[in-house]
């Protein structure tokens, strides 16, 4: 019996063993060729049972994709976008059927990727604060935050330096203000978080050490400099 029901036959019992006879000979190959069918006929299920899988799949992620789809058309609409920017052209639409050709699985194959295009879709359309830059490097997209704060303290000493002029007074500015770097740390380090990130649910890379030296090495060159230029001649 074989795994699919099928009964196939075995060797004939009884009857010599050492002559060969044609009875037996035609028997042997009987058993070979029932043996090889019921092979075929396994190897046929597996593959009709693995087609109807990939099938049912390719429905599903097809349903899927539509549904993404609809929102993010009457969406783009809304933006301006012109409606024939949104339908296929002739030759995209004769590329995904040349890319479709290979059958159910070639078609879940293309349909997942639709799905990772809707996603990096979504992500775009749904960005806050500075979309395009959400995409940047993660240090020069962070910089652009932590620079302009980290500017802040300096020329508040710079400016302080040109009022008060070298004295005490100035001396115990800078020695007051040395906790301000952190502080423009902190407003970056959220901000980072609230400018740059796509959605509601995503981790932005925030750099934490390189936003820390970003903000202190002004800060502390500028005071070493106000320093030095105070001491006396």
């Amino acid at each position: 019996m074989s795994e699919t029901g099928t009964a196939v036959p075995g060797p004939r019992a009884g009857g010599p063993t050492t002559v060969a006879d044609p009875a037996e000979s035609a028997w042997a190959e009987y058993v070979a060729a029932a043996r090889a069918l019921d092979g075929v006929r396994r190897a046929a299920a597996t593959a009709a049972g693995e087609q109807a899988r990939s099938v049912a799949a390719a429905r599903e992620e097809l349903t899927a994709v539509r549904e993404r789809l609809a929102p993010q058309q009457s969406r783009l609409r809304d933006l301006g976008v012109p409606a024939m920017s949104l339908v296929p052209t002739p030759p995209e639409v004769t590329e995904a059927a040349r890319s479709m050709a290979g059958g159910p699985s070639a078609v879940l194959a293309v349909l997942r990727a639709a799905g990772d295009w809707a996603d990096a879709a979504d992500d775009t359309l749904s960005a806050r604060g500075l979309p395009r830059l959400a995409r940047w490097p993660s240090r020069p997209r962070n910089l652009l935050v932590y620079g302009p704060l980290a500017l802040v303290v300096p020329l508040l000493q710079l400016l302080l330096y040109a009022v008060a002029g070298p004295g005490p007074v100035t001396v115990l500015a800078l020695l007051v203000g040395l906790p301000l770097p952190a502080v423009a740390f902190m407003l970056g380090w959220l901000a980072v978080g609230r400018v740059f990130r796509p959605r509601p649910t995503d981790r932005v890379d925030r750099t934490p050490r390189f936003g820390a030296l970003v903000c202190l090495v002004p800060a502390v060159l500028t005071a070493a400099g106000l320093l030095l230029a105070m001491l006396p001649d």
